[in-house]
């Protein structure tokens, strides 16, 4: 029945992207867009491919997911800890939450300059954006795990001796994994977009921002900077489609899905 339902989301999912690549070629070619700097779909998949094939390109790309999943990975390893943290100790979450909730609207992209002047142009600057833009998902909702933590599962771990970190450990994170993981999905979508951005603005380190920002300069050359966008696309695609398939084979008994 699972199958079932994975396979119509699935048959969905390509009905709407066909017809929106049905819709852009209609109106690239229609003339609705200027087809000069908009290609159509017809001409940017197939670039998509021969860009598959050229060795500087795909060197940009794997640059660009290396520092996206590095940036995921640093965001799970700080945020899993400071959500339970904050989730589990109240004096801690109130005396923390007006900093967090200061800093949590300030946009990764705002934060590009000062970056570049303190950290160079080089990958370090976009892992520490793509943390820093990826870090609340993972955070809040592992927060929010805990708030709906069922309290006799913490008292039974108490009654067989378990202490604080035990609990933790035995009890809260496994209760929590489908929300992290859910903030995980959420988390990879954010990091790629700012490792992007990061490597378009400062175009001095190599991804597929870098491609897309040379690319640019001629404008003959539109097909291309389509071409790596729709990858950027199918990138985060792939990534949230095997997250969400990951979640429904480990995660099956939690009905809500998890996440907020």
């Amino acid at each position: 029945m699972t199958g079932q339902r994975t396979g119509s989301r699935a048959a969905a999912g390509l009905v709407g992207l066909v017809g929106f690549f049905l819709v852009w070629e209609v109106a690239s070619r229609t003339g609705l867009v200027p087809a000069y700097y908009l290609r159509p779909p017809s001409v940017v998949l197939p670039t998509v491919v021969r860009l598959l094939g050229d060795t500087g390109f795909l060197r940009a790309l794997v640059a660009t997911v290396f520092a996206t999943l590095i940036a995921v990975a640093v965001a799970v390893a700080v945020a899993v800890p400071a959500g339970l943290l904050l989730g589990s100790v109240t004096w801690v979450r109130r005396a923390v939450m007006t900093l967090v909730e200061f800093l949590r609207p300030i946009p990764s992209v705002a934060l590009i300059p000062l970056a570049l002047l303190t950290f160079g142009t080089g990958p370090d600057t976009k892992i520490t954006l793509a943390v820093y833009g990826g870090l609340w998902p993972i955070l809040f909702n592992t927060m929010y795990a805990l708030d709906e933590l069922d309290p006799l599962h913490v008292e039974t771990a108490r009654a067989f001796g378990v202490g604080r970190l035990g609990v933790l450990g035995r009890v809260a994170l496994p209760s929590a994994a489908p929300f992290v993981l859910t903030g995980i999905r959420l988390t990879f979508a954010i990091s790629l977009a700012v490792v992007v951005s990061v490597e378009l603005f400062s175009g001095g380190t190599i991804g597929l921002g870098q491609f897309i920002l040379e690319a640019s300069s001629g404008a003959s050359q539109m097909d291309e900077v389509l071409a790596a966008t729709v990858l950027a696309g199918l990138i985060g695609y792939g990534a949230n489609a095997g997250l969400e398939r990951l979640n429904n084979r480990f995660f099956a008994w939690n009905a809500r899905g998890g996440g907020r």
